[in-house]
């Protein structure tokens, strides 16, 4: 266990998601180098979080301690992977947005199967990033520091803090102007900025 990653986990979500920039997630015969990731507050306060209500038997494992892997289901079709973090009952987390394939490449490419080869694009967003990986709801309560089938690295290389940027959450409907996704400049791993739109009800007089 890094316990480097260990003491940053234990932290504050916003602090958590800035560290794990440059760190390795390995699953499935390949690994990615984190690009691109989002915090989420949890209990306290965070309208976009999925335990800002509290507690359910989808997002129980957020209420246990740090370290441990959050995936869920969207769109009825893609995984996303998340890092639990903070103090326990708090229900904080990281989702992991983007990264680099910087092993198993192969490996990753015929999971994606693009039409387009683009190394790129392999792990471009939290769907793309599970999908290269393997990853899916059998991760759900992982121990991703204890060098199990989903494992969490340290940067090889320490990030420089001038490479970190910041800006709004992508895709919530509550909370989205909060700046807490967090990216490496110029990384061309990092997926596209979209603000979220909530669709318009049919049934809206305009």
């Amino acid at each position: 266990m890094s316990q480097e990653l260990a003491d940053l986990l234990a932290g504050p979500a916003e602090v958590a998601a800035r560290g794990l920039l440059g760190c390795r997630l390995t699953a499935g015969g390949a690994t990615v180098r984190l690009s691109e990731v989002e915090a989420y507050a949890g209990t306290s306060g965070d309208p976009a979080s999925h335990a800002h209500r509290g507690r359910t038997p989808r997002n129980s494992v957020m209420f246990g301690p740090p370290g441990y892997a959050y995936t869920y289901f969207t769109y009825g079709m893609h995984w996303c992977i998340n890092v639990v973090c903070g103090p326990e009952d708090d229900a904080a987390a990281v989702l992991l947005r983007a990264g680099e394939v910087v092993d198993g490449v192969e490996t990753a490419r015929a999971r994606r199967r693009l039409r387009v080869p683009d190394d790129r694009q392999l792990a471009r967003g939290p769907a793309r990033l599970c999908s290269a990986l393997g990853i899916d709801g059998a991760a759900y309560g992982t121990y991703l520091l204890g060098g199990g089938p989903v494992t969490l690295l340290p940067p090889a290389t320490p990030v420089p803090e001038d490479l970190i940027r910041s800006g709004p959450r992508v895709g919530v409907t509550g909370g989205h102007d909060t700046p807490w996704r967090f990216w490496l400049k110029g990384d061309p791993t990092v997926s596209e900025y979209r603000r979220h739109v909530p669709k318009r009800s049919s049934r809206t007089r305009t």
